[in-house]
């Protein structure tokens, strides 16, 4: 079995994934790219000498973030290529998008051919609701509200109402409410 203290950093990728072979004779091994994996996997073999073929596909090392993402897209064998492509091209905020669609809201998202702006969802980075209706309140969503006035509203009241229509979420150590549209 290869050593993690063996795996050389790449600045490249640096989401780094385990491949365990489903053939219990066998060890894993470590990879970085599809590069690596399809050098590491090429005659791979078993302690019998049988060539091993399935791995289960293990998130390892990387951004909090993108370990979120690969749990909510169930990666595999068959599409972690794609998996790294996400993890270098999206920025944070499609990453959080798919996540939430996928993994809070049961959208299906198909990575190879998925485009992550597909999902209309509305994104605040708040602690709670009642600062986000504190936010709303001060640009203008429930139209021009006075300041001497803004000290009478109850914001608890209206942090439940947005209760009912938008949900926290924690990720990568920040709050996160939404609402999918």
């Amino acid at each position: 079995m290869e050593n993690l203290d063996q795996i050389q950093p790449n600045q490249a990728y640096e989401t780094l994934l385990h491949a365990q072979p489903y053939d219990i004779s066998a060890t894993g091994f470590y990879f970085r790219s599809l590069e690596d994996y399809e050098q590491k996997s090429t005659n791979h073999k078993n302690d019998y000498g049988d060539e091993v073929e399935e791995y289960e596909i293990q998130f390892i090392d990387g951004d909090d973030l993108d370990c979120d993402l690969f749990k909510a897209l169930s990666i595999h064998q068959g599409n972690f290529n794609h998996y790294f492509t996400a993890c270098e091209d999206w920025d944070d905020d499609q990453k959080i998008k798919v996540i939430i669609a996928v993994d809070e809201a049961g959208y299906d998202f198909e990575l190879e051919n998925g485009d992550p702006d597909d999902f209309d969802i509305d994104l605040y980075e708040q602690d709670t609701l009642r600062d986000l209706a504190e936010q709303f309140i001060e640009e203008g969503l429930f139209g021009e509200i006075p300041e001497n006035i803004r000290f009478y509203l109850d914001y608890d009241a209206i942090a439940r109402d947005l209760g009912m229509d938008y949900t926290e979420i924690r990720l990568n150590g920040t709050n996160y409410i939404y609402r999918m549209a």
